[in-house]
């Protein structure tokens, strides 16, 4: 697995205020959404581009159009929501695929609970929307999903990751044959004993929508 951890000032300025436990819920969403579109720029640098010609109002240009099949953007429920309008920003033709995983709490492991792709995404390539990639378990369960479903190219895009979840993934997925890219926001320092990342910056779908009890 490609890991890169996108290096712009703006990147870190955003990142930080959403570190910030006074950043009120409605804010977050806003610069998660911003955050999203600028990480979409680097997440995007290997997009399927096919050479097509059109006529300007002075001469013929050539350029590129994206190919077909189209991307297939698929958020994690719930808080990889959140970062689904920031990537169709930049994607907006591409197709929205959703995949429902929860994480047992105990175990640490994820199951997923429902999905809404198509049941062919040969030639597909796939983005995979999740704020944090914590222990790993969510993500190296949605990327295999996805290629048992016939996608061949893979970027994940997240907030932040931890160490220890990178290290997972790219041990469960050693032999998946896919080329799979981390794109990320930052690159934290550990786990806790609980799974959560830190500094971090809390619980992503709690921060973005509430705590839903």
């Amino acid at each position: 697995m490609h890991v890169h951890v996108a290096d712009h000032p703006l990147i870190s300025h955003k990142l930080t205020v959403l570190r910030d436990e006074r950043t009120d819920s409605p804010t977050f969403r806003r610069l998660a959404d911003e955050l999203v579109t600028l990480l979409a720029y680097e997440a995007t640098r290997d997009v399927r581009v096919d050479p097509v010609t059109v006529q300007t109002p002075v001469a013929e240009a050539r350029g590129v159009r994206l190919s077909t099949p189209q991307p297939l953007v698929v958020p994690i429920l719930r808080a990889g929501l959140g970062m689904l309008e920031g990537m169709q920003r930049l994607l907006p033709t591409a197709e929205v695929g959703f995949l429902g995983m929860v994480r047992n709490e105990e175990t640490l492991e994820a199951t997923t609970y429902a999905e809404r792709l198509p049941d062919d995404l040969a030639r597909r390539q796939c983005y995979v929307l999740d704020p944090m990639l914590a222990t790993g378990g969510t993500l190296s369960a949605a990327i295999e999903f996805l290629v048992q479903r016939g996608a061949d190219h893979i970027t994940a895009v997240t907030l932040l990751a931890a160490p220890e979840g990178i290290a997972r993934v790219e041990a469960d997925l050693a032999d998946i044959g896919v080329p799979v890219t981390l794109v990320t926001a930052g690159l934290d320092e550990r786990l806790n004993d609980k799974g959560y990342i830190v500094p971090g910056l809390g619980d992503a779908g709690d921060r973005l929508y509430g705590v839903v009890g």
